[in-house]
């Protein structure tokens, strides 16, 4: 079982990281935050991407998907963001956040790193 600031700090050895963060989804709120830069607010990413949460698990609800997110995928020209729901041990409610640089990351490899970041994190 690995902490948040474990966790965070392991987010940021995957290549390409620009910032990690764990956040409630509930709220917004950043409980956690590596990384990031003045372009960058991990505070103001944690914010906004809850709402991406929200709104995919409303539109969920409405389709009658019983199912959960295992990840959603935000691909822009320079940056990957991926965002992982936390599933297990009182995760519920928190996702990790990960904003990545397109050159220098491995999208299928990153993706893989933070599932199992997920699986080990004890909040």
């Amino acid at each position: 079982m690995a902490s948040m600031d474990v966790s965070l700090k392991e987010m940021m050895t995957i290549d390409g990281s620009i910032g990690a963060a764990i956040v409630d989804h509930g709220s917004g709120m950043a409980l956690g935050v590596l990384g990031g830069s003045k372009e960058m607010d991990l505070q103001i990413a944690a914010a906004g991407n809850t709402e991406v949460v929200k709104a995919k698990l409303r539109t969920m609800d409405s389709l009658g998907i019983k199912d959960s997110i295992e990840d959603i995928l935000i691909t822009l020209g320079g940056q990957y963001h991926i965002i992982r729901p936390i599933t297990g041990r009182g995760g519920k409610g928190l996702f990790l956040y990960l904003a990545l640089d397109r050159g220098r990351a491995n999208l299928a490899l990153a993706r893989h790193q933070l599932r199992a970041i997920e699986e080990k994190l004890e909040v």
